[in-house]
């Protein structure tokens, strides 16, 4: 099976979130497993050795409305997998993925674009497999553009949801960039979204199959205060959606041989995370005992997130002897108050306002404890990376924290975690409370640590589910693709339009 990975982000080229981690990581892990996986992704302002290694493959055009818009093709490996990057500099030639005025115009421009750089690709995928809300719209698009041409309707297409909450949603003033009658792509069946426009929907409605980030997302999302307005949407295609958990890169994220942490150290030498610890409150200004908890965040500072918990009980976490440390961006309303929580607990509270992967891995490394008090995560990373490096989890039962954090039981030694089901202050305190407790039993905790370090939150699983996926709606027939007879098809059409 040959797969076109389709995603606005993927390591080490842009990366904002998990989307970035996943973009990278399933494409590597289903090349191991013998598959032609290749990832198509915008051209953003690279550094120069990044561009310095691309080679351009082709220039072509496409349209928003009635104008012309250039395009190029880019592409190199890493990592053994190949990599094409869609090039227009007025779209992408800027620092961050997203967060601009334009935004809808250029993901508009990069749904066309992409399908537009498959007759240039030199290889031709039996499955389009396309990420979030910025590519949603390559999926109906497929069908309408190309509809009679078998190299696209051969084509088969899977959409997968990171985060249903953002769901690309614009007013209807900009449908005038798809250049498709109004009657045809603004329906409750296509883009229509109350009074706007949803990119995402339409690619729900019209993939061959849709996928989450984990099982239970994917029966939550069934409900209406998740889907952010799709419930409906979803109970009609549920017959063809599947939730398969997200893992991490074991590479990647590997204390016995990081290079960004202090001390490498694996579960047979836990010992050596004790000297991780040591530094980290060093180098944040901490009070340096090894004996005081370390419970670390780190996370986009977002309601999501549950930041908004985590402030109304700050004052009763920080009554209890232990240190806490917060790592990420976001909200600046949350950024100032963590740095007040600072100012007023100096030497036991260190607020990291910053985005830096280095860092956060030597928080991971170093920290006893993991905070992810989610509302909804519909797979959440973070509570993985920790395992690995021995930090144990304190999560909230939804989405991906509940199938992959269970309750540990200090009598059978089982579980990887701290959970509670509750989105209050009471529920969560008395996850943290448990948490603090066994921390004094250092043997048991020391198992936990194990436990935690042992779980298998590999790719492994998970791309051998992804498969399966594949195969199964590659069981459907394919139209004989004849490149002569397409080829006159494609002239008579072009002559049809020139006369028109």
């Amino acid at each position: 099976m040959r797969v076109l990975f389709v995603t606005a982000e993927a390591y080490p080229f842009m990366k904002t979130g998990g989307l970035g981690d996943v973009s990278y990581a399933l494409p590597k892990a289903l090349k191991k497993l013998g598959m032609d996986v290749r990832v198509i992704m915008p051209k953003y302002k690279f550094e120069k050795r990044i561009r310095r290694r691309m080679k351009k493959i082709a220039d072509f055009s496409t349209y928003i409305g009635w104008t012309v818009v250039s395009c190029s093709l880019w592409t190199m490996k890493y990592d053994g997998v190949t990599m094409y990057f869609v090039d227009n500099s007025r779209y992408f030639y800027r620092k961050n993925p997203y967060g601009y005025y334009d935004d809808g115009e250029r993901f508009i421009y990069f749904s066309k674009a992409v399908l537009e750089s498959i007759k240039y690709l030199g290889f031709q995928p039996d499955i389009m497999h396309c990420n979030d809300w910025h590519c949603a719209l390559s999926i109906p698009l497929k069908d309408i553009y190309y509809k009679g041409d078998l190299r696209y309707e051969n084509i088969k297409t899977i959409f997968s949801i990171h985060n249903i909450l953002y769901q690309g949603v614009y007013s209807k003033d900009i449908l005038w960039m798809l250049g498709i009658d109004e009657d045809k792509c603004y329906t409750e069946d296509t883009l229509k979204y109350y009074d706007s426009v949803s990119f995402m929907k339409w690619a729900i409605t019209t993939a061959d199959k849709v996928s989450t980030v984990s099982s239970s997302y994917a029966e939550e999302i069934k409900e209406e205060y998740v889907s952010f307005g799709l419930s409906p949407v979803f109970r009609k295609r549920m017959d063809n959606v599947y939730g398969i958990l997200n893992g991490i890169d074991y590479d990647m994220f590997n204390p016995e041989k990081d290079k960004e942490i202090y001390k490498n150290f694996n579960a047979a030498c836990i010992e050596n995370k004790i000297k991780n610890k040591l530094a980290l409150q060093k180098e944040l200004g901490l009070e340096v005992d090894p004996d005081i908890p370390i419970i670390a965040v780190i996370t986009r500072l977002t309601d999501q997130k549950g930041i908004d918990l985590i402030e109304s009980a700050l004052n009763y976490i920080m009554k209890k002897k232990v240190q806490f440390i917060v790592n990420g961006v976001g909200n600046k309303n949350y950024e100032g108050m963590l740095k007040y929580m600072e100012s007023k607990y100096n030497g036991s509270f260190k607020a990291c306002i910053v985005f830096d992967s280095d860092l956060a891995k030597r928080i991971y490394a170093s920290s006893d404890m993991f905070l992810m008090p989610s509302k909804f995560e519909p797979c959440g990373l973070g509570q993985m990376i920790a395992m690995r490096y021995g930090t144990i989890p304190i999560v909230r039962n939804t989405g991906g924290l509940k199938d992959s954090v269970s309750e540990f039981n200090k009598y059978t030694l089982k579980g990887n975690g701290f959970t509670f089901d509750d989105y209050s202050i009471e529920s969560m305190m008395g996850a943290i409370d448990n948490a603090l407790k066994l921390y004094g039993d250092k043997e048991v905790w020391k198992a936990l640590m194990v436990s935690a370090m042992n779980t298998d939150n590999t790719w492994d699983r998970s791309a051998k589910q992804y498969v399966k996926m594949y195969s199964r709606i590659m069981k459907k027939k394919k139209k004989k693709y004849d490149n002569k007879n397409n080829i006159n098809n494609e002239k008579n059409k072009l002559e049809s339009e020139y006369r028109v």
